[in-house]
């Protein structure tokens, strides 16, 4: 788990995550609009303060920050749904 800041301006460029065996979601905490969004593949989503978004990060995505004032969202990384019992067992720690 993780708590991510992004200030106006910031620009993360398209990049994909190391592994398909989880899921991220992410909680608006502090969303100011317009302007906070995330494309992942060929959909683009805005966040919302109190609301999550969950994607599989090994697919490509990006994210802007145009607003006015930072972005705050708390990050939690969870097991994909379609592995195993024993697979969550063998496989390293996310």
């Amino acid at each position: 788990i993780k708590f991510s800041v992004m200030q106006p301006g910031t620009h993360v460029w398209p990049h994909t995550g190391p592994t398909n065996c989880r899921l991220r979601m992410h909680l608006g905490l502090v969303i100011p609009k317009p302007g906070c969004r995330i494309r992942c593949t060929n959909q683009t989503r805005e966040w919302q303060e109190g609301k999550i978004l969950i994607f599989d990060d090994s697919f490509e995505h990006e994210v802007w920050q145009e607003a006015d004032s930072y972005r705050l969202i708390f990050i939690v990384d969870v097991w994909h749904p379609e592995l195993s019992q024993y697979q969550r067992q063998t496989l390293s720690p996310i």
